[in-house]
């Protein structure tokens, strides 16, 4: 990344800006900042600039108070904008409908579905419980945590 001079970022440039409950850094373009937001990435980043009539390479310390309010609201109303393949929530089961969930509601709902599946005792939820891999991976020699396993010479 290029060495940004301070006299030509001007008076009013932000570092730091602060949406969706998370801090984004104003030296990157906006479509990048975004992606700190945990559960914004690239595509997503780049339909909310689109959608809020932001040009994406603009630094996001640049944004004046009324763009960074229309990213607000469209990130609030993304789930309502876009097709349902698009949102990160399909189908959610307490409510039955599609939601995109961002910041700590990321966190919040997958420990919710942890929970659930290992009160129900699936297979998965017992595997998450304890820790071990989920998806069927292989267990025998990969994902080691800790010191390592193997054979060892007599002293």
């Amino acid at each position: 990344m290029a060495k940004i001079n301070e006299a030509e970022l001007g008076d009013d440039f932000s570092y730091i800006l602060r949406i969706a409950d998370s801090d984004i850094d104003g030296l990157k373009p906006i479509i990048h900042g975004l992606t700190s937001v945990k559960g914004i990435g690239v595509r997503t980043s780049m339909l909310i600039c689109d959608m809020a009539e932001i040009d994406g390479y603009k630094l996001g310390g640049h944004l004046s108070n009324d763009e960074q309010e229309s990213i607000r609201k469209t990130i609030d109303e993304f789930a309502t904008k876009v097709p349902w393949w698009l949102v990160n929530r399909q189908r959610d089961l307490e409510t039955n409908e599609d939601a995109h969930i961002i910041a700590t509601e990321v966190k919040l709902t997958k420990d919710d579905d942890v929970a659930r599946l290992a009160e129900m005792k699936t297979y998965r939820g017992m595997r998450h419980r304890t820790g071990h891999k989920v998806r069927g991976q292989r267990l025998r020699a990969n994902g080691r945590r800790g010191t390592a396993l193997g054979v060892q010479r007599k002293k």
